[in-house]
C-alpha cells in the first residue's frame, strides 16, 4: 500500500531543493528588511541661529528686527568706546596737572636747592671765620627743602623706576656732603687751611655725585611729563570712526524707511541720530580744545619753565665757581694746566645763563613774562662787569679788594647774583601759573564728556529700538 507524499515535500522536490533541518536550540532566521538609518546628527546653536537669522531676513518684520539690533549695538558701542577713550585721555591730562608736572618742578627745585646750598656754603666760608647767620639759615633751608622734596618724590614714584634709583643716590650722598661742609666750617672757625680743602672736596661731591643725580631725576620726571602730555593729546580715532559709522547706518535706515513708507520722519531714529551727532560734535570740540590748551601749556609754559630752570641752575653754578675761585686761589687748574678751573667753569656757566635768558624771552607771550626775564638779563650784565673788576683786583694781588667785590651786601657780585635769582624766581612763578591754567583748562574740557557720551549712547540706542518697533507694530 502506497501513500502520497506531503505537499510541501513534493513542492520542494519539484523545485530541486530540500528544506534545511532545524538545529536544536537556535532561533529561526528572520527575513531582513531595509538597513535602518541612524538619527540625524545634531546641529550646533550657531548653525541653528544662523538658519533662523536667514529665515528672518526673508521677511520685512525680520529684517526690521535685525536692523534695530544693529542700530542699537552701533550707538551703544559708540557711546561706550567714547567713554573709555575720553576717560583715558582725561586721566592723562589730570596726571599732567596733578602728578607729572609737579614732580618735574619738584625735581628742578631739588637741583636748585642743592646748588644754592653749595653756593651759600662757599659764600659763608669767604665771609670769615664766623659765618653770618643769614648764610647759615639759607644753607639750612636749602638742605631741608631738598630733603623734603626727595621724600615727596619717593612717595610718588615706583620702586623700580629710574627716578627711584636717583632718589636713593641723593638720599645716600646728601648726608656725606653735609658732613664735609660741617668739617670745613669747623676748620675754618679755627683758622685752619684744611677748611678750604674740605670745602673743595664737598664741592666735588656736589658736582660729581649730587647734582648729576638731581639732573637725571629732573630728566626722568620731564620725560614722564612728556609721555602723559602725548597720551592726553592723542586723537580718539576709534571713537570718531564708530561715530561716523553709526551716523551713516542711521541715515541709511531712515532713507530705507522713507523709500518703503514715504514717511519723512521716524521720531525714534531721529532721536538716535541726534544723540549720536551730539556725542560726535562734543567729542571733536572737547578734544580740539584740550589739544589747543595742551599746546599752549607746552609752548608757553613747559618749554619756558625748562629754559628758566636751566638759567637758574647756570646762575647758581656760576656763583659757586666764582666763590671757589677765590677760595682755591688758583690751586685748581684745568686739564691742560693753563687756566683756573673754577674761573673757566664760571665763564661757561655765564654763557649758558645768557643763552637761556635770550631763549626764554622769545617764548614769553606777555609783558608779565618778559619783564622778569629782561631784569635777569640786565642784572647778569652788571654781574659780569663786577666779576671782571674783582678778577682784576685778584690778579693784581689785592685779595682783600677782590673779596670785597664778591662778598657783601652792596655793589658786589653777590648782590647781582641775588637780584638775578630773584628775577628768575618771579619768571618761574609766572610761567608755572601759565602752564597750570592751560593744562587745567585742557583737563576740564574732557571732564563731563565720558558721562555724557554714556548717557547719550543709551538714549540713542533706546530711540533706535523704539523707532524700529514703531514700524514693526504696523505688521501686527
Amino acid at each position: 500500500m502506497t501513500y502520497p507524499p506531503n505537499a510541501p515535500a513534493a513542492q520542494a522536490t519539484a523545485q530541486g531543493t530540500a528544506p534545511a533541518p532545524a538545529r536544536p536550540g537556535t532561533v529561526p532566521a528572520q527575513p531582513s528588511g531595509a538597513p535602518a538609518s541612524g538619527p540625524p546628527a545634531g546641529r550646533g546653536a550657531w548653525a541653528v541661529g544662523r538658519e533662523k537669522l536667514r529665515e528672518a531676513a526673508t521677511t520685512e518684520p525680520g529684517r526690521l528686527q535685525i536692523l534695530g539690533a544693529v542700530l542699537a549695538l552701533l550707538v551703544v558701542a559708540f557711546g561706550a568706546v567714547t567713554t573709555l577713550e575720553v576717560t583715558d585721555r582725561g586721566s592723562a591730562a589730570d596726571d599732567v596737572v596733578s602728578r607729572s608736572q609737579p614732580l618735574s618742578a619738584d625735581a628742578a627745585a631739588v637741583y636748585r636747592s642743592l646748588a644754592d646750598a653749595d653756593t651759600t656754603a662757599a659764600s659763608g666760608f669767604l665771609a670769615g671765620t664766623l659765618e653770618p647767620a643769614e648764610s647759615r639759615e639759607r644753607y639750612d633751608k636749602d638742605i631741608a627743602t631738598a630733603a623734603r622734596l626727595l621724600v615727596k618724590a619717593a612717595a610718588n614714584t615706583g620702586d623700580a623706576s629710574e627716578s627711584a634709583r636717583e632718589i636713593t643716590t641723593l638720599n645716600e650722598q646728601l648726608p656725606r656732603y653735609t658732613g664735609l661742609i660741617e668739617r670745613a666750617r669747623a676748620a675754618n672757625r679755627q683758622g685752619l687751611p684744611l677748611g678750604g680743602a674740605y670745602l673743595r672736596y664737598a664741592n666735588q661731591q656736589m658736582t660729581n655725585e649730587l647734582l648729576p643725580a638731581a639732573e637725571r631725576l629732573y630728566a626722568a620726571e620731564t620725560r614722564r611729563l612728556h609721555e602723559d602730555d602725548d597720551a592726553a593729546r592723542t586723537w580718539p580715532f576709534l571713537s570718531l570712526g564708530l561715530g561716523l559709522l553709526a551716523l551713516a547706518v542711521l541715515a541709511w535706515a531712515q532713507r530705507r524707511n522713507y523709500a518703503r513708507t514715504h514717511r519723512v520722519f521716524n521720531q525714534g531714529l531721529l532721536a538716535a541720530t541726534a544723540a549720536s551727532l551730539v556725542v560726535l560734535i562734543w567729542l571733536l570740540a572737547a578734544h580740539t580744545v584740550a589739544r589747543t590748551e595742551l599746546n599752549t601749556a607746552r609752548a608757553h609754559g613747559q618749554e619756558s619753565l625748562q629754559l628758566l630752570n636751566q638759567a637758574r641752575i647756570s646762575s647758581l653754578t656760576a656763583r659757586a665757581n666764582e666763590n671757589l675761585a677765590v677760595v682755591a686761589r688758583g690751586a685748581v687748574l684745568t686739564e691742560d694746566g693753563k687756566n683756573d678751573k673754577y674761573e673757566a667753569d664760571y665763564t661757561s656757566s655765564m654763557t649758558a645763563l645768557t643763552t637761556a635768558l635770550a631763549s626764554a624771552r622769545e617764548l614769553a607771550d606777555d609783558d608779565a613774562g618778559r619783564s622778569p626775564v629782561d631784569e635777569a638779563a640786565s642784572r647778569t650784565g652788571e654781574w659780569q662787569k663786577r666779576h671782571k673788576a674783582a678778577r682784576a683786583e685778584d690778579e693784581a694781588g689785592n685779595f682783600e679788594g677782590a673779596l670785597s667785590r664778591i662778598v657783601g651786601a652792596k655793589e658786589t657780585t653777590g648782590q647781582s647774583f641775588d637780584q638775578v635769582d630773584a628775577a628768575l624766581e618771579r619768571a618761574l612763578a609766572h610761567e608755572q601759573a601759565e602752564f597750570t591754567r592751560s593744562a587745567t583748562d585742557a583737563r576740564d574740557a574732557l571732564t563731563a564728556l565720558p558721562l555724557g557720551a554714556a548717557v547719550l549712547g543709551i538714549l540713542g540706542a533706546a530711540g533706535a529700538v523704539l523707532g524700529i518697533n514703531r514700524r514693526l507694530s504696523e505688521y501686527r
